[in-house]
């Protein structure tokens, strides 16, 4: 085959599941800043992920071929790093792995090779181009299972080509980076196999399980150390650590031919029958196109099946056990269903369940997974609440700091209800509905109760963060809103006007007209107190230690975006135009004006530091979404809301590849921060898109 370059012939090889919205060529791949900055994401439903950068190089503690959950969907723990990999071809080693050790260096160059990036469907692949050959690499998971598979298929040609593959192992939990001094590991090779091992890097650990579907291993153990993890430095924490690597893998590939790795916490070979890996890729595929087929988007833009899937990223199955994690009755036999707030470190909150659960589950289609969501959280109302998180081990009590989360879960019922046209969730869960309610109007934990003077609800528990603006420095609340905050106080009368609702529909009359009172008292209390003359926005909290907070925030959005508004006429109109005028910005609404005394332009340095600016000014994608709801309400211009969706579309190809941010920084040009991927940032821009082209489709 000298000097004939034979170029790979298969379909399924280079075959998009959608069209290649996310993708990146020679110059950006190869200009290290920008490699290092992008990142990808692949998860396989249970809470366990895989994910790194485009140069290969691992940048935070995070990140890793297999971050398995190990108690599901929490118990996340780092099990497998980066892969050392290298290609021998026409006499020559070409890396194709990068790694930033302490110090600053950055070696092997491997992103050096890389001719093109993109992701397919929701899978990330690599092109290598080096001495005429070019090598495609895929990165994708077993749903439902923690295995993580690369495969690398040898698409141009002229001679053959080795792969040498070292896996780069430790095991910890993922916020952690602890000293491997003292580990001992153990490697066994399996009766019969030449290319399979198991290891365990300490004893107690959790065994690995790594393979090939061809080739052999070679038994070289050895430490990598003082590797750098640059996001980690950047957000003031240590930053180095060591990696195990058992040995090397050595797989020959002639043109056409494809082999794969798979790293697994199952005992057992997933790649022994002929074929395996070709069909392990087929049937993720094709899971990503039944997502698609299942929302009616085969055919809808790139952008909005990007957006799609990685809303599944965020879904995840619960079974835990019965005494760490309730399953309701009504869902015996059957795991639960949560939603992982953000990658890489969050778990499953349930303010943000609930804000993301009408975008990642009813505008993808997947109303049957919102109903078990809804049934698994409301297993856990106590005292009139549910959850505000769930710890990050199995096992430990959840924490009930949240003046918001439970009314946002009655929301998401009606935005079920609504979608599907089925009742029957309701009638199911309005008991928990009404429990909730008489809580709140009696009283509850944290303060959280309504003020018989005037209909309102209050919140205010010294040295807890109640509402989403919950950042905590030490025993520091940094935005306490201690009093009546204007979103908690919307979300109540449209609680107030559902359960009605509900209660009438189902004959108890008495009920509904007396939350219907409760209601129109909130109403005309809201209006007296949150509105101010010759102010053109809403108080944020009023009835505070210190009086009323007329800081200019986005919360007072609410009070017109909910589905039963409190303002209209000039006064919603005012809000908007405040919003719009100091808040708004190309990825949502920062959270704090930028002429108040606290604002804080730019998310960066140390915890503290960070957490100080996470609600002072820093955007919000999320926010966007009941921005437009409102901007709607007021102005009905769907073609002018649709435009503010336009940034998303370029942002899919920076920062967390396919996905949306959590944040941005409040000043221009709003560079993403903190997640890379966020549930309810995707979640909102979603549903409103959604919105907007049903409203499209209505003219």
């Amino acid at each position: 085959m000298s000097g004939n370059l034979q170029a790979s012939s298969s379909n399924t090889s280079r075959a998009s599941l959608v069209r290649a919205e996310v993708r990146r060529g020679r110059a950006r791949c190869g200009d290290l800043a920008q490699s290092l900055g992008a990142e990808w994401l692949v998860t396989n439903g249970l809470g366990g992920y895989a994910s790194g950068t485009v140069a290969g190089a691992a940048t935070r503690r995070y990140h890793g071929t297999l971050v398995a959950a190990l108690q599901p969907p929490v118990g996340r723990t780092v099990l497998a790093g980066p892969v050392d990999e290298w290609a021998v071809y026409a006499g020559q080693r070409f890396p194709l792995s990068t790694h930033e050790w302490a110090g600053g260096a950055v070696s092997p160059g491997g992103y050096c090779y890389i001719e093109s990036f993109q992701l397919e469907g929701a899978t990330p692949v690599w092109t290598y181009a080096f001495a005429g050959a070019l090598l495609e690499k895929r990165i994708w998971m077993v749903n439902g299972a923690e295995t993580t598979l690369v495969r690398y298929t040898l698409v141009r040609a002229s001679a053959e080509l080795v792969l040498e593959l070292r896996p780069l192992l430790t095991c910890r939990d993922f916020h952690a980076l602890p000293s491997t001094i003292d580990w001992a590991p153990e490697v066994t090779t399996p009766e019969g196999t030449a290319a399979a091992i198991a290891v365990a890097v300490f004893q107690g650990a959790q065994t690995l399980h790594i393979e090939t579907d061809s080739g052999a291993f070679e038994r070289s153990p050895t430490w990598y150390r003082n590797f750098h993890y640059r996001e980690e430095a950047a957000r003031g924490f240590d930053a180095e650590a060591d990696l195990y690597c058992p040995g090397l893998f050595r797989v020959s590939l002639q043109p056409d031919e494809s082999a794969t790795l798979a790293i697994s916490t199952a005992a057992g070979s997933i790649l022994a029958a002929p074929g395996s890996s070709e069909a392990l890729l087929k049937a993720e595929r094709e899971r990503q196109k039944q997502l698609l087929d299942k929302a009616g988007a085969g055919d809808a833009a790139p952008a909005f099946q990007q957006l799609l899937l990685a809303a599944d990223q965020f879904v995840v199955a619960c079974p835990r056990a019965a005494s760490e994690r309730i399953v309701p009755a009504a869902t015996a036999g059957k795991p639960g269903v949560t939603i992982i707030a953000g990658y890489h470190w969050f778990n499953d909150w349930g303010r943000d369940t609930m804000i993301a659960l009408p975008g990642l589950l009813l505008a993808t289609g997947r109303s049957d997974e919102a109903a078990t969501t809804l049934r698994t959280f409301a297993a856990y109302v106590r005292d009139g609440l549910i959850p505000n998180n769930f710890p990050d081990r199995a096992g430990v009590d959840p924490a009930y700091n949240t003046a918001d989360a439970t009314l946002w879960f009655v929301l998401a019922m009606r935005s079920h209800a609504e979608a599907t046209g089925d009742h029957t969730l309701v009638g199911e869960l309005l008991p928990a509905v009404r429990s909730i309610v008489e809580a709140h109007i009696a009283g509850t934990i944290h303060g959280i109760g309504v003020d018989p003077a005037d209909g309102l609800l209050r919140a205010a528990d010294p040295g807890f963060q109640l509402t989403w603006m919950d950042a905590k420095v030490g025993d520091r609340v940094i935005t306490p809103r201690s009093g009546k905050p204007v979103e908690v106080n919307a979300l109540w009368y449209n609680v107030l006007r559902v359960a009605a609702q509900w209660c009438a529909e189902r004959g108890d009359d008495a009920t509904a007209s007396r939350y219907n009172g409760l209601a129109s008292r909130a109403k005309t209390s809201f209006r007296a107190r949150f509105l101010r003359a010759g102010t053109a926005h809403l108080a944020d909290v009023v009835d505070g230690p210190a009086g009323d907070d007329w800081s200019l925030r986005p919360n007072q959005v609410f009070a017109v975006s909910l589905p039963e508004p409190l303002l209209d006429g000039d006064a919603a109109r005012d809000v908007v135009e405040s919003c719009a005028r100091s808040l708004l910005t190309s990825f949502g609404l920062r959270s704090l004006g930028p002429r108040e005394l606290a604002y804080t332009g730019t998310y960066e340095g140390g915890p503290a530091e960070r957490d100080a600016a996470y609600h002072q000014g820093t955007v919000w994608a999320w926010l966007l979404g009941p921005f437009i709801d409102a901007h709607l309400r007021v102005y009905g211009d769907a073609v002018a809301a649709r435009r503010l969706l336009d940034p998303f579309i370029d942002h899919l190809g920076e920062a967390g590849l396919g996905s949306i941010s959590e944040i941005f920084d409040g000043d221009p040009p709003h560079v993403a921060r903190g997640c890379i991927a966020q549930a309810w940032s995707v979640a909102e821009v979603l549903r409103i898109w959604q919105k907007l082209e049903r409203l499209e489709a209505d003219r």
